[in-house]
């Protein structure tokens, strides 16, 4: 069988990447099959170990297990996510509940918990390094916190729940990409589409059977891009309506019933493992440590969030009334006369800008440019190694003295077979222990070039991009013995730190000015432009923080069910969960509303939306220390891959934090910011 499939052996090809040339669809399930076999025979090898427990037999082995597992998941949720098909969503439900079964296998075992329990109580004495001794602590309380103490009975009932969370979270996912796919908004008259661009207007065009259309697909969001430039108010509350409803039309698509199910399972394993609440259980070993920590955070922007947001409204509503218009601000029209106001107090307008940011340079230009100047990074596109797509790039990044880093693939433009949003991933992760160096992927949902004119995306696009190649350089700059620690596996409100301050140096003059040139004349970005487009930078942030806080703690208030608590219908327990914001600011809806919030209900960050405003903090901070110390700089650059990109999930991360900014985080560059002081 190894023969015939090419999961089964090593990649030949560099840094033992994939070969997309060879693997077929059919070859994963097999393959799937055959890895979770053999991990158990690890599994079972570790536990049955008649020699007195040690960290090598125990906790290297642990590591070394399930290698085939790990080289056949790699692709394969690259591909699930971004390439798929109804095979891959069908495998990816049907292997689901036997991976949770897997890990089950794992962290409820007694004997192998008695062994990691055992050396946990004696590391001290023993002569382990630190990265070691973390290692230790790290499975220890990953057992623990698995539910490792548990009673049999318990153990037992965790197993199944574990396993129907995992079929609905992979049937959200699934659901959810189809639902994306159909709910977008179709209309036959162009008319309709008045105010998007000629190159807009052309790409949504569809001919069928010699009917022409025109269908503006959604993205993950609740807010459509397109919403801003619609002139149209009745096609702006369509799309906006399309969007809000996506899984919520009592279709084979609509997901509500199954996230209900999924927070009465998890109120259920909390309950189990002794907490109140999932929330109070899950946030055990991230940085808050506490759902109160959490909230407090979202408190205090909170408070100066709302009366931004209403004062933007009221001077949205004074737009209105100066375009003539006689109606009353709505959320579909928000972003719509945003655009009015930006111009009218920036003279910044979306179409003027990005004809200087074509994706491709922003890029190579702009965010390859930016890791150089500060790492000392160089990128060498590769076109030997075989892609999943034709819209896919690789790049192999080198270190200043020419030595290998790893290998990058590029998927930058949106497909109807690619989930929404953007992330990053790894095929293959760092590891000095496996001798890997690591292969990552950045996945975006920018517009798709057309004809001879390519994609020219929004700074919005352009901020995204440096974002998730932040979390690469996170993965890349790894420099671990062990995987579990490596590059990108820390506390989901510490993970975003690496890619949230890159964003930083998308503005930054020097970088701005390598990247920003007109894509058909290469002309600078008029310095006047530049200028705007910096000073807007604070405009219609208590929408967009006001935005992103309702989901932060809807997600919350979903992770904070006890059992017993009945949710019979979704809308009304947003509306319960959000009232200060339904009251006062009507006219915002959740980033997310619950039925399409992937991040919580698919993507591992349940009762951890708010990790992304937790690391806002730690990055705006950190940034506050690049600004003080002469910012863009090789020897700063290197002095922030040292401290914190490299060291993974090795040691404290909040010493790592002190470490380099010199005290502990503080919440006042965020807000200033965000806007919301002086």
């Amino acid at each position: 069988m190894s023969e015939q499939n090419p999961l089964l052996n090593e990649s030949s090809l560099a840094y033992g990447a994939p070969d997309f040339g060879l693997i077929k669809t059919e070859h994963f399930k097999p393959a799937l099959e055959l890895g979770i076999q053999e991990q158990l025979k690890d599994i079972e090898a570790i536990a049955q170990n008649s020699e007195e427990a040690t960290f090598e037999n125990t906790f290297v082995a642990l590591e070394k297990s399930g290698q085939l597992l790990n080289r056949v998941q790699g692709p394969f949720y690259l591909l699930a996510g971004a390439h798929t098909n109804t095979e891959i969503q069908n495998l990816e439900e049907e292997m689901a509940p036997k991976l949770a079964n897997l890990s089950d296998t794992l962290f409820l075992n007694d004997q192998i918990f008695g062994r990691v329990k055992q050396i946990y109580e004696q590391r001290n004495t023993l002569s382990l390094d630190e990265e070691s001794i973390r290692l230790v602590e790290y499975y220890y309380q990953k057992f623990v916190l698995a539910g490792a103490e548990l009673s049999p009975e318990q153990k037992e009932r965790m197993k199944t729940l574990n396993e129907e969370e995992a079929l609905l979270c992979a049937q959200f996912e699934n659901k959810l990409l189809i639902a994306n796919q159909k709910g977008g908004l179709e209309v036959s008259d162009s008319a309709d589409l008045a105010g998007l661009s000629e190159q807009d207007i052309e790409a949504y065009k569809k001919e069928d059977a010699g009917k022409t259309s025109y269908y503006i697909p959604l993205l993950n969001t609740t807010q459509q891009p397109d919403m801003a430039s619609l002139s149209k108010r009745e096609t702006r509350k369509k799309l906006y309506e399309k969007s809000i409803t996506r899984t919520e039309k009592g279709d084979e698509y609509d997901t509500q019933k199954i996230l209900i199910r999924i927070a009465e399972i998890r109120a259920e394993q909390a309950q189990l493992m002794g907490y109140k609440t999932f929330a109070e259980w899950q946030l055990q070993d991230q940085m808050a440590k506490t759902p109160e920590a959490a909230r407090g955070l979202l408190a205090k922007l909170t408070t100066p969030a709302i009366p931004k947001a209403k004062q933007e409204a009221e001077d949205l509503q004074k737009t209105v009334a100066a375009q003539g218009d006689s109606l009353t601000l709505e959320g579909w029209d928000w972003n719509y006369y945003a655009e009015f106001l930006r111009k009218e107090k920036y003279g910044l307008e979306e179409k003027d800008i990005r004809p200087y940011f074509e994706a491709n340079k922003v890029l190579e230009d702009g965010v390859f440019y930016a890791a150089k100047e500060l790492y000392g990074i160089s990128c060498k596109e590769r076109f030997d190694i075989p892609v999943y797509h034709k819209d896919v790039r690789v790049f192999e990044l080198f270190n200043e003295d020419d030595s290998a880093i790893g290998l990058f693939y590029v998927d930058l433009f949106k497909r109807d077979e690619k989930g929404g949003g953007a992330w990053m991933g790894n095929v293959i992760e760092q590891s000095h222990l496996l001798g890997h160096k690591p292969v990552i992927y950045n996945i975006c949902n920018f517009p798709q070039p057309k004809g001879t004119d390519p994609s020219l995306l929004s700074f919005d696009n352009v901020e995204t991009m440096f974002h998730e190649f932040g979390h690469a350089l996170h993965g890349f700059f790894a420099d671990q013995h062990y995987p579990s620690l490596s590059g990108t596996n820390v506390p989901r409100d510490f993970v975003e730190l690496p890619s949230q301050i890159n964003e930083h140096w998308a503005l930054h003059p020097q970088v701005f000015a390598n990247y920003a040139k007109h894509y058909k004349t290469g002309e600078l970005m008029p310095q006047a432009l530049v200028d705007k487009v910096k000073k807007s930078s604070k405009f219609n942030q208590g929408y967009a923080l006001s935005e992103f806080l309702q989901a932060a703690l809807l997600d919350q208030e979903w992770h904070s069910l006890s059992v017993g608590t009945t949710v019979k219908d979704v809308k009304e327990f947003e509306n319960n969960a959000l009232k200060e914001f339904v009251s006062e600011l009507p006219q915002i809806l959740p980033r997310y509303r619950s039925s399409y919030f992937l991040h919580i209900w698919g993507h591992g960050y349940s009762a951890g939306y708010y990790a992304y405003l937790w690391a806002e903090m730690l990055d705006t901070d950190a940034f506050q220390w690049f600004e003080e110390n002469g910012g863009l700089s090789r020897e700063n650059g290197q002095r922030f891959r040292e401290l914190i990109l490299s060291r993974g999930n090795s040691g404290d991360l909040n010493q790592f934090f002190r470490d380099f900014r010199g005290a502990d985080p503080d919440i006042t560059p965020l807000l200033r910011h965000r806007g919301l002081i002086d």
